[in-house]
């Protein structure tokens, strides 16, 4: 982690100074976005980070207006930073630094709170404008992203809703875990419940679904965006 030395002044020619954390695991893009923010007027970095634990430690050590970060980091990847700031109850804004972003990890981050996802392949300039924005307390959400993002969101809460209908939420919560590949005896052991309930819970899920076989059920819980 590399470090500036603070300066007292909270504005610079008439701009307000927005203090920076910038964390990437890249160090050509992590040089080059120190190098053009410090090219900007009214921006300041105060640290750089290539990996999640030393952006954690940057954050609370500087307390930055903005951090701009990562979504692939080692050690802690952007989503965990983004968790524990949140529960060490910061209030640094956050823009999410990324070359893409599924649906899963977009509706995670609009869940967590980000302010700002900017994509890696947008014009340096606008990365600007992303930060006054979200430091003047609006979001910078990349729009076809939050589409896709929001369909698939709308997808699962229908597919939730009709099994609501016809399962029970422990029959739900199997189909999920069945979801994500896990055998009969992980998803026992994740619920705290046996093998033989878990199958019998399967037998019941499958009868209900008009649903043959496991792979069968797999490909339905991925069509109702479950997982």
């Amino acid at each position: 982690m590399s470090e500036d030395s603070l300066t007292s002044d909270e504005f610079l020619d008439g701009v307000q100074t927005i203090s920076v954390v910038l964390a990437d695991d890249h160090p050509l893009i992590l040089s080059g976005l120190e190098t053009f923010l410090k090219s900007e007027k009214g921006f300041q970095v105060l640290a750089t980070c290539t990996d999640g634990v030393e952006t954690l430690t940057a954050v609370q050590k500087y307390l930055p207006d903005v951090l701009v970060l990562d979504l692939r980091m080692p050690k802690k990847d952007g989503i965990a930073v983004v968790k524990e700031i949140r529960e060490l109850g910061l209030t640094v804004k956050t823009v999410i630094l990324t070359a893409d972003i599924s649906d899963q990890q977009f509706i995670q981050c609009a869940r967590l709170g980000v302010q700002g996802i900017f994509l890696k392949d947008m014009p340096a300039r606008l990365l600007v404008q992303c930060l006054r924005k979200v430091h003047a307390g609006g979001q910078w959400l990349e729009r076809q992203s939050c589409t896709k993002a929001m369909e698939a969101l709308m997808r699962r809460e229908e597919g939730l809703e009709e099994l609501g209908r016809s399962l029970t939420n422990r029959e739900i919560d199997i189909i999920k875990l069945v979801g994500q590949g896990l055998r009969n005896r992980e998803i026992a052991e994740k619920l705290f419940i046996s093998e033989g309930t878990v199958k019998i819970h399967l037998h019941n899920i499958f009868r209900k679904l008009d649903i043959q076989s496991r792979s069968l059920l797999i490909q339905y819980v991925l069509r109702k965006g479950l997982i």
